[in-house]
């Protein structure tokens, strides 16, 4: 699908959809408590959707509601599995939180994914399971076959590549057969485990967590019990960021986004602190946050605890009035495309040169954005900023395979067709 984008004016009110991140967490939690857990509001993405599915292939029962799905765990918290092969699909979440609660079972698995997933980095994965005791095979990349059990004990991590492996490890290893002790070096993303740890409290499972100067070490008993208890899901500020670079972009009178009022920590809450260096008034609201179209001033900002703000962030500099510098591209290279690569080449059609300088990207402001049809390289944040260029800048921009914003915000267009968005279907594209 190719959707046109027009420059727009946009106001009134939009609801920032559920957390991704949490939900998959929730989820995982819940397959192992030790009694029924009611889940309120989440994410309806494709990356949740391949999270319910590897639950449910892993032996759980899911009862589908309006705005609620229940989940009827494991019996003893043991994965049962119904299938041999569990399909992560494209979500790279879903492959690394699992693998690991996968391995608790004694039966043998297969973790497998669809398109750019399987080229996506799964050493780490599999040295790592293979160290607490798990036979793996193959594991550089997926299929990564499986069989356990996760006896637990001790393991050192690289926490630099990616957090989503160490917060499968901290989900499983409470239900492993020993205690484990857990050493990670250069964590990044932290406010992501953050979240995990969090998810952990709300489900009473125990761990000991010590920070040092050069690293971390979580404590974790083995033979835990998982209480179960209603839970919602917070908004999600990875699609709110989004909302509000085009807020700030092209609120005219002002921009609310709603529903990001929570209590879990997110890492792209960011945003917040990135709007406000680059100039910008947030309002908070009853339910959420509001703010009106500006300039955006340039900024210099460290990125490597939310990689994931880089597009939208790389949209907004394209506006400002100087050169911008973000640090941590480095966390950019093991997503769903080379994102550094595709923000350059793609921004480039528009007008927008993005250089690299180590591991840093520096954006330099575009006068005037140029018509062109951009390819997301199947990366929904990617397609979301170019979304942002359309609407902010002087031409129209087309976006290729424009569904993959499906993968964390499945009514992105939508919402923003709502709000005021000048959008349409294109049939065939007239750029090369």
């Amino acid at each position: 699908m190719i959707i046109r984008i027009s420059p727009s004016t946009l106001s009134g009110e939009v609801t920032a959809p559920p957390s991704k991140s949490l939900s998959a967490r929730f989820i995982a939690a819940a397959l192992l408590a030790e009694s029924p857990t009611m889940l309120h509001g989440l994410s309806d993405c494709d990356d949740t959707t391949a999270a319910l599915s590897i639950a449910a292939e892993l032996g759980a029962e899911i009862e589908l509601g309006s705005d609620s799905i229940l989940i009827t765990p494991c019996p003893s918290s043991i994965p049962r599995p119904r299938s041999e092969k569990l399909n992560a699909c494209e979500s790279g979440l879903a492959a690394r939180l699992f693998a690991p609660i996968a391995a608790l079972s004694l039966e043998t698995l297969t973790m497998t994914g669809e398109g750019s997933l399987m080229k996506r980095p799964f050493e780490m994965v599999s040295s790592g399971l293979a160290s607490l005791g798990v036979k793996t095979t193959g594991g550089k990349t997926l299929p990564l076959t499986l069989e356990g059990p996760l006896v637990g004990g001790e393991i050192e991590i690289d926490g630099s590549i990616s957090s989503q492996f160490l917060t499968g490890l901290l989900l499983a290893l409470p239900y492993a057969e020993q205690d484990s002790k857990v050493v990670v070096k250069n964590l990044t993303s932290r406010p992501y485990i953050d979240m995990t740890l969090e998810v952990m409290q709300a489900f009473d499972l125990d761990y000991v967590h010590e920070k040092h100067e050069t690293q971390d070490t979580f404590f974790i008993p083995a033979g835990q019990t998982a209480r179960s208890l209603p839970l919602s899901t917070d908004g999600d500020w990875s699609a709110a960021a989004t909302l509000l670079v085009l807020g700030g972009l092209c609120g005219q009178p002002d921009l609310e986004i709603k529903g990001l009022r929570g209590t879990y920590t997110q890492a792209d809450s960011g945003i917040k602190g990135a709007m406000l260096f680059a100039g910008y008034h947030i309002l908070g609201t009853d339910e959420g946050l509001s703010l009106k179209k500006k300039r955006p001033r340039a900024m210099k900002l460290d990125l490597s605890n939310s990689p994931d703000l880089f597009p939208v962030l790389c949209a907004l500099a394209a506006f400002s009035n100087k050169p911008s510098h973000f640090s941590g591209a480095n966390r950019l290279g093991a997503k769903e495309s080379d994102r550094a690569s595709v923000l350059i080449s793609e921004f480039a059609k528009a007008g927008v040169t993005i250089e690299r300088d180590g591991d840093s990207l520096i954006v330099h402001p575009c006068k005037k954005t140029t018509a062109c049809l951009m390819n997301p390289h199947g990366d929904h944040r990617i397609a979301m900023a170019a979304a942002i260029i359309g609407c902010a800048g002087n031409a129209d921009i087309e976006i290729l395979d424009a569904e993959c914003v499906a993968k964390s915000y499945p009514m992105f267009f939508d919402d923003l067709a709502n709000i005021g968005g000048c959008i349409s279907e294109v049939q065939q594209t007239k750029y090369k």
